[in-house]
């Protein structure tokens, strides 16, 4: 979904853990297909996965923790809410000098 929506036009970096799903020849192909790289870490070691961990941490206290979904369908709207509509476009990060995702991506262009 994040290459069809930004079209991103340099390579990317897409940080992975070890999990079969990222190690696939179908994975490899997509990330050489849209001009990605992928960056995994040997096994144990958690340190490329920082912000995604960062991501997920924020999410679970901020969004789901205590929320029951009736079906999954509204548990994928609410997130995609959360990242849409919240994360991305307004939540500031201290490591983004106080700016929201996208401001930061902006003022970096």
């Amino acid at each position: 979904m994040a290459v069809w929506r930004r079209k991103p036009k340099g390579k990317v970096v897409i940080h992975s853990d070890q999990g079969s799903q990222f190690t696939s020849y179908e994975w490899r192909s997509f990330l050489k297909d849209h001009n990605l790289e992928a960056s995994m870490s040997r096994r144990g070691n958690c340190y490329d996965n920082a912000v995604a961990e960062s991501f997920f941490a924020s999410l679970k206290t901020e969004r789901i923790r205590r929320k029951i979904y009736k079906t999954r369908q509204k548990a994928r709207r609410d997130v995609f809410d959360y990242i849409e509509l919240f994360y991305n476009p307004r939540r500031r990060h201290a490591k983004n000098g106080m700016l929201p995702p996208v401001d930061y991506e902006m003022a970096a262009q």
